[in-house]
């Protein structure tokens, strides 16, 4: 995927970045956040944009320093070596990877059902997630270009019709919709929090673009505060066009569509219409990138032993990771329901953010980034997994469940695949991996 003439400019990295972003986070999620913030949720989605880009630094200051497509699970290694605690790390980011496949498909499989008048059938929206996850597998195996090609068309699409319903939903709004005091307490949306960050977990998609990109040192930290930034400015606009059109309620009861909803008072069934286009626009694109991300990911821990060869291998112009993960995300369409995975999706992004951001301590000198911004992103990632972990078991014990049994299967995942091909930690490699970077 390194071929110099497949190269990807800085905006096409940009695409990829908003078009992973731009999906669940503001089709599927507003519902689940303002569950929690109420109609001061557009607060919280610029208090998660903020984290994002905190975090984003890092995470691009690595990249650049270390170009592969593996993103995370090589910045994993490289800072922790390779052994029983990083392949783990590995494996759950892969796991959270697939989680986020599977809400954006499920959150494409609701807007699909709502508009073909299925709403609430479980077994459409199964079939239309499926479908889609289908088609964009076979888009990937033509390779990045026909990825990006798909990625632009999409997000051109996509912003400009979310452009104009946030322009007329502030116009038409109803001040008093959105009067400071019906908003919730502060601990409400600093419990939001991490629902909010994981509208913007995409960001990360870029960071395995770090091997297809020009200029990577420059253009990878570039593309992930200009995709932060445009995001982050369009969720917050459409956040007050929302709630300053809708009750709470309103929002809560739809909150599978909850976006489409809003238009309607705007524009009328029409605006439901065009709005339910965009998602699925929106949603196919994220569902793209984040494709591309898990097929390289995959290869990433392949070639460290983390998973079988076989991830590794070619096909067309992709490799055999892409057929695994899709029916692996196939699995958790079928048998996970939204909320679930979205809670436990967002958890596990932040405790693995939270391990990368501590193991770059660990080579700050090689990539030059500023120490108080890295600790800054431990913090802040570390702060919101506390805040909505208490807020979670106040509700139930169940996301901490699953989200410690996420953490025990990656580790015994990686023990097993250890033990059946007798893999040992070899010293010497670790060694050879760091010289490919001096």
């Amino acid at each position: 995927m390194n071929d110099s003439s497949k190269k990807i400019s800085l905006w096409s990295a940009v695409g990829i970045g908003v078009g992973a972003m731009i999906g669940a986070g503001i089709f599927a999620l507003m519902g689940e956040a303002g569950a929690i913030a109420g109609k001061a949720v557009y607060i919280s989605f610029i208090l998660g944009g903020i984290v994002a880009a905190i975090s984003g630094y890092s995470l691009a200051k690595l990249g650049a320093r270390y170009p592969v497509a593996g993103g995370i699970v090589a910045y994993v290694v490289q800072s922790f070596g390779i052994n029983i605690f990083t392949g783990g790390i590995s494996i759950m980011l892969y796991l959270a990877t697939l989680l986020s496949l599977a809400l954006l498909a499920k959150a494409f499989g609701s807007y699909a059902a709502a508009l073909l008048d299925f709403k609430g059938s479980l077994l459409y929206t199964n079939i239309f997630a499926l479908s889609i996850l289908t088609i964009l597998g076979i888009v990937q195996y033509f390779g990045i270009k026909k990825i990006v090609k798909f990625q632009n068309v999409a997000i051109i699409i996509t912003v400009s019709i979310l452009v104009v319903i946030a322009t007329g939903g502030l116009i038409n709004m109803k001040p008093e919709l959105m009067a400071p005091a019906l908003y919730p307490s502060s601990n409400k949306i600093l419990f939001s929090l991490a629902i909010t960050f994981f509208s913007y977990e995409g960001f990360r998609i870029i960071t395995n673009t770090a091997e297809d990109i020009e200029n990577p040192e420059k253009n990878l930290v570039r593309a992930i505060f200009i995709s932060i930034a445009i995001t982050m400015v369009l969720y917050t606009a459409l956040a007050v066009a929302v709630f300053g059109n809708l009750e709470v309620e309103q929002v809560i009861d739809a909150k599978d569509f909850a976006l489409a909803e809003a238009a309607q008072p705007i524009f009328g069934a029409i605006g439901f219409t065009i709005i339910s286009i965009a998602a699925l626009f929106a949603i196919s694109s994220s569902i793209n990138a984040v494709l591309y991300a898990a097929t390289n990911i995959s290869y990433e821990m392949a070639k460290n032993g983390e998973l079988p060869s076989f991830f590794a291998k070619p096909i067309g112009q992709t490799r055999e990771g892409l057929i695994v993960t899709v029916l692996l995300t196939a699995l958790l369409v079928i048998f996970l329901n939204l909320l679930q995975i979205a809670a436990v999706g967002s958890i596990t992004v932040l405790f693995i953010h939270a391990v990368t951001h501590l193991g770059h301590l660990k080579v700050i000198k090689e990539t030059k980034a500023s120490v108080v911004a890295v600790v800054a992103a431990l913090l802040t990632t570390l702060a919101v997994i506390v805040l909505f972990l208490l807020y979670s078991i106040k509700e139930s014990y169940t996301i901490l469940y699953l989200f410690v049994g996420i953490l025990i299967l990656s580790f015994l995942i990686e023990i097993i695949i250890r033990s059946i091909t007798n893999r040992k930690v070899d010293k010497g490699s670790e060694g050879i991996f760091r010289k490919i970077f001096k």
